[in-house]
């Protein structure tokens, strides 16, 4: 089985694949297409250079990576606007896609605490709800799972067909040995953590109030369609 987790960054995706990498029987890889975009795009992202230096840059040679088999189970972590329109999506035929989403506020003030000059493109609510329009799949708020993780794991396991293992709920902290070298740009919240945070508080106040009403749309989209407990 392969497990295509989409999502905007700041979404909880990298405990998500912090979860399933404790897991025994899956195989776990952290955002194979981030260089591919970068070179393809020509931005300018935190790291550039190193992120380019240590993943192939042609997004048909990562989709032929994403291709292979698993030796069991594979839980692919993938940013939505990564996958370019001109990059292949073959590959994906035949996966469980999942789709993580978190509140526009949250995510707009969690990356800008990382990264100035925020675009609509760069927290990616547009290209996610395009990307589920293509190949649908389960959607996960990541809101209910912080509020009660097992039951959200375990309503997921079971919406995909296998069993949940109870080690997806902590993990060591200091991160996984797949993480992406931007991850000490990135991880340092993941890094510090070995589970998943408690309900969060009252929504953030954003400066950003053209972001927030261009995400908003696409957010309750998609949320309409989440995984109840």
């Amino acid at each position: 089985m392969k497990i295509l987790a989409w999502s905007g960054p700041r979404n909880l995706s990298t405990a998500m694949m912090y979860a399933f990498g404790n897991r025994p029987d899956f195989e776990v890889m952290d955002e194979p297409f981030y260089a591919a975009y970068l070179a393809t795009t020509g931005l300018d992202h935190p790291m550039r250079d190193a992120i380019l230096a240590s993943q192939p840059t042609d997004p048909v040679a990562v989709a032929a990576l994403c291709r292979k088999p698993p030796k069991i189970h594979s839980y692919q972590k993938h940013m939505a606007h990564h996958m370019l329109p001109d990059f292949p999506l073959g590959w994906a035929s035949g996966a469980v896609h999942l789709h993580l989403i978190r509140h526009p506020a949250r995510v707009i003030a969690s990356y800008g605490a990382k990264r100035d000059d925020i675009s609509e493109s760069d927290i990616a609510f547009a290209a996610q709800a395009s990307l589920y329009d293509r190949v649908g799949g389960l959607v996960i708020d990541t809101a209910d799972l912080r509020d009660d993780p097992a039951k959200m794991l375990a309503k997921l396991c079971s919406e995909v067909g296998i069993s949940f293992d109870p080690a997806m709920l902590s993990w060591s902290g200091g991160g996984h040995s797949a993480d992406g070298i931007w991850a000490s740009h990135w991880y340092n919240a993941a890094h510090a953590s070995t589970g998943f945070a408690g309900p969060e508080g009252p929504l953030p106040a954003v400066d950003r109030d053209d972001l927030l009403q261009a995400a908003l749309p696409f957010y309750t989209a998609m949320k309409a369609r989440a995984l109840q407990v």
